[in-house]
Order: C-alpha cells, then structure tokens, then sequence
C-alpha cells in the first residue's frame, strides 16, 4: 500500500453503502458473535438492531461453514446467501475472527460488482488495529 493512508472503519462502511443497492453494512466477530459496528443506508427500513441480529446469526452460521470447510481440508472465503429480496454477503476479514457483512437489494444489486468491492473493502479491513469490543 505505501504511502497510502488506511481508511477508517467509517469510511469502510460509507464505502460499502456506497455500492448499487446496498441496506446496510456491519462488521462482526464470528468467534463471539458480537456486533462491532454497523452502519444503515436507511435506518428506518434495515435498523442497527436488525443488523446486529444478522451478525450475530451469521456467526453461528460462519462457525459451522468453517468447521466443514476445515474438515474438507478447504479454505473459506465468502458465504452469499439469497433471501426472496434480499442478497446477504459473508466476507472473512484474514484469520482475525472478524466478518464483514453486507445486505443488498436483490432488484437493485449487482451481485457481482458487490463481491468485488467487498473482497477490496474486507482486505482492507484486515489493515485496520481493531480490537474485538464495539468500534462503531
């Protein structure tokens, strides 16, 4: 990266709100299950809330994907999952037990454009000094 300066977790999650039919953004510990920030496009129709319910179920979901993957000698990256409006995208931030995960518009959303910028966002993340208490 250089001279480059990190972003912040906030600008991370500006920047992921920022892609085509984006809801809402969060970063979580799969180990924990905790929410460590979150972030809505709009508060109203995807609240904080929901997003913490959504780290906190993906964790679980996280843990048992990564127990298989292990057990079949595999590497997991990325879990999408599709929801009847909804697109849901997993991204494992390095080996730091830390996730982030995006929510998107399955009418609006380039499913993947997005998987793209979250695989650029996720690395650099993965640069960010973060503990595992809540940051935003």
């Amino acid at each position: 990266m250089g001279n480059t300066p990190i972003a912040t977790l906030e600008e991370i999650f500006l920047e992921a709100l920022a892609i085509g039919g984006a809801l809402g953004v969060a970063l979580g510990d799969w180990r924990s299950g905790a929410c460590l920030g979150a972030k809505s496009a709009d508060a109203s129709a995807f609240p904080e809330r929901d997003l913490s319910l959504a780290i906190a179920g993906n964790s679980e979901v996280l843990r048992s994907k990564l127990r298989v993957a292990e057990a079949l000698n595999q590497r997991l990256q990325e879990i999408i999952i599709v929801s009847q409006e909804q697109y849901h995208l997993i991204r494992l931030v390095n080996s730091r037990g830390l996730f982030i995960y995006l929510a998107l518009d399955l009418e609006k959303a380039n499913l993947a454009l997005a998987r793209i910028k979250l695989e650029q966002l996720a690395e650099q993340l993965g640069q960010l000094p973060l503990k595992t208490s809540r940051i935003i």
